[in-house]
């Protein structure tokens, strides 16, 4: 009887563990099927609860929010179409470089602008807020046996 309550827990768990990854899909995929604006929007919404803006604030996040947005749109829609062209090909280690250079100066850029928009509160719980889950992501990869 001790073994098969046991039994019964463990299965149990597994399956709440294997649903959980299910759900972090279908998000993602849900997020992907936004639009541009809908995706600025709930972002500037949750950073507005996070940081406690003003309308005014939250109508300048916003713009940064969109414009983020809207990149992030076409540079996955690029990344597709060159997926469903053939073309897909690992980029070499200075693509790789030049990449990463691109987005850190993209990220440098929207830092200085929140900078300005933001109270100095409301900029360092943003940015603890931000390493915190650039943290979370990289210990779920590591978890996950990707990159790292």
């Amino acid at each position: 009887m001790k073994n098969l309550v046991l039994t019964m827990a463990m299965l149990l768990s597994l399956t709440a563990i294997a649903q959980q990854g299910n759900r972090e899909r279908h998000h993602k995929k849900a997020m992907a099927e936004m639009t541009a604006e809908q995706v600025a929007t709930l972002h500037t919404k949750k950073m507005a609860l996070a940081l406690d803006l003003t309308s005014k604030q939250q109508d300048e996040v916003l713009k940064i929010n969109l414009e983020e947005a809207e990149f992030r749109k076409a540079k996955m829609a690029e990344r597709k179409a060159r997926k469903e062209s053939d073309e897909a090909k690992r980029p070499t280690s200075d693509e790789r470089f030049k990449m990463q250079n691109e987005l850190l100066d993209r990220k440098l850029a929207q830092q200085e602008k929140l900078k300005e928009i933001l109270t100095d509160e409301q900029f360092q719980l943003w940015k603890k807020a931000r390493n915190r889950k650039g943290m979370h992501s990289k210990k779920k990869m590591q978890r996950e046996g990707r990159r790292g």
